[in-house]
């Protein structure tokens, strides 16, 4: 399935964020970008590399009105407690999602049923809660918190000036482009 422009699911999960558990649905996602930042399981190995990248990197992801939601099929509780033994995910302070239910990662088609675990998957939605970016990656390979702030303000350069694409390796202040035919066979 292609998620490009595809809406938020109907969904209630459960969230530990600055020691305290919240319920979030898809209104609390709605009004700014949200990073839906899948991973396969608390207390693992390349997941807290991940994830104390993307708390380093967290308040350049708010400057650009952008909430980061990891996801795993762990539960609130899990959560809690990684968070309180590990020095890296001691460092989060976005929301954690609970999915043990796999709702999420079902919708998403990241869910590794026979695992029981999220492959390491990243949506970048818009603030209507659709779809504008994704990647998904098998367990193994862990992501850069910095690839994933670059293409968030790509997609959000792209939302304002629909005129411009932005090029390979684009960083802000760095040329666009304006599709026509002048650039045919020119780049």
């Amino acid at each position: 399935m292609n998620f490009i422009g595809s809406a938020l699911p109907d969904f209630s999960v459960q969230a530990f964020q600055n020691g305290e558990v919240t319920t979030l649905t898809p209104a609390d996602l709605k009004g700014h970008w949200s990073v839906l930042f899948f991973y396969p399981a608390d207390f693992s190995f390349v997941c807290p590399t991940e994830l104390g990248d993307l708390a380093e990197h967290y308040a350049a992801f708010q400057a650009q009105n952008a909430e980061i939601y990891s996801i795993s099929e762990d539960t609130e509780f899990v959560h809690q407690a990684w968070h309180e033994q590990s020095p890296e995910v001691g460092q989060v302070a976005y929301p954690m999602i609970a999915d043990p239910a796999g709702q999420l990662a079902r919708h998403y088609e990241v869910l590794d049923e026979s695992a029981g675990q999220a492959y390491r998957g990243v949506f970048i939605l818009d603030p209507q809660g659709e779809v504008r970016s994704y990647t998904i990656n098998d367990m193994g390979i862990g992501r850069n918190a910095s690839e994933i702030l670059r293409t968030l303000t790509a997609a959000q350069f792209v939302a304002e000036h629909g005129d411009r694409v932005c090029p390979a390796n684009w960083h802000p202040g760095d040329e666009t482009l304006k599709p026509g035919t002048n650039l045919v066979g020119k780049i």
